[in-house]
């Protein structure tokens, strides 16, 4: 009877172990993400305190401390929680929508998208301003990501992965034209581009993130409703519905709130580089394939790594800076490279 009581309770805990673990890494995650907002409000080419941050936040003075954490500060840090977030999750979506591990938001389409509703209110619409780009970045990736999946859901098969792919792969090839012929025809156009294209948190007020944040939450909504789903679809389409699932309904909702993530991102920051692809795998080699707990540590470690790359471009030539966008690609790229390698050693 002693071993019949003593068994279940062993393996109770043996279940119990890896669910410990990741909340654990959650944990860790959502503290790393605390400290590079800390780091962003207080360092740059002028220092300050974290007793000088927090009084700055509570009750300004309206002192030189006050003036850099409240103006300048503030919204770069605001924006780049809310684009980190959107590009790292967005980057799970695409990655389990087209069973393919190096996708990220430019696969489908999305970010050229993007650069063309950004250039069409530059040259045709003579928007002269990032919070006027916004609007029709957001159009552009949207109207991009449904002409992708229309597609897409009429070839035999539907939107299979590889179908998705390849018709992002056409749609980003032709968007990408469009820009590259609009740029090569008006000085005024590529001079006001290529200070959004390079991919920053710079220049940008609260108002753009004020603009994004309902796009980010709302694609945040419709990933949690569908990772269920993600995870039957890694098993493969005829198992998915085996299991009960609407695979139609569970892409048309994750193709959905990646489109919208990566749009509100893009449109506000610029093309980042390596959020949406770096960010995914480290967090699947941190709590594994469950797509519940994946997109919840992405969504921590995508702002801290953009939030980082933003403070370390301040840092590096100060009183100028590094954009975040370059200084993700830096980080990124060798991170990467350690995942890969370190993924391909496990399953040696």
């Amino acid at each position: 009877m002693s071993t019949l009581v003593r068994r279940p309770v062993a393996a109770g805990h043996r279940t119990g172990a890896p669910g410990r673990r990741r909340l654990a890494v959650t944990l860790a995650a959502a503290l790393v993400l605390l400290l590079t907002v800390l780091a962003s409000f207080a360092l740059g080419s002028r220092p300050l305190g974290v007793d000088q941050v927090w009084h700055a936040l509570v009750s300004p003075d309206g002192g030189e401390a006050s003036t850099i954490v409240r103006e300048l500060r503030m919204p770069r840090t605001a924006l780049g929680l809310a684009v980190g977030l959107a590009l790292a999750v967005a980057g799970v979506l695409f990655q389990a929508l087209t069973r393919n591990p190096l996708a990220e938001p430019r696969i489908l389409g999305i970010s050229a998208g993007a650069s063309c509703g950004v250039v069409l209110a530059i040259s045709v619409f003579g928007v002269g301003t990032l919070a006027g780009y916004v609007w029709f970045g957001i159009g552009g990736a949207l109207l991009a990501g449904l002409l992708v999946f229309t597609v897409a859901s009429r070839a035999r098969e539907g939107a299979s992965p590889v179908t998705l792919a390849l018709v992002g792969a056409a749609i980003d090839a032709t968007l990408a034209s469009v820009v590259y012929a609009l740029l090569s025809i008006d000085t005024r156009t590529f001079e006001e581009y290529r200070f959004w294209v390079v991919g920053g948190l710079t220049g940008r007020d609260l108002s753009v993130a004020a603009q994004v944040l309902p796009f980010v939450l709302a694609g945040l909504l419709l990933a949690a409703l569908v990772a269920r789903g993600l995870d039957a679809l890694a098993l493969g389409d005829d198992v998915a519905r085996g299991l009960g699932h609407r695979i139609g309904l569970v892409r048309l909702g994750g193709g959905g709130a990646a489109v919208l993530l990566t749009g509100a991102a893009v449109a506000a920051a610029g093309p980042i580089a390596f959020v949406g692809l770096a960010v995914p795998h480290l967090a699947r080699a941190l709590v594994g394939a469950d797509h519940r707990w994946t997109l919840a540590v992405s969504a921590l470690l995508g702002p801290a790594l953009l939030l980082g790359a933003d403070v370390a471009g301040r840092l590096v030539a100060p009183p100028g800076e590094i954009p975040a966008g370059i200084v993700t690609a830096l980080i990124g790229a060798p991170l990467l490279a350690v995942l890969v390698r370190r993924a391909r050693l496990v399953t040696a």
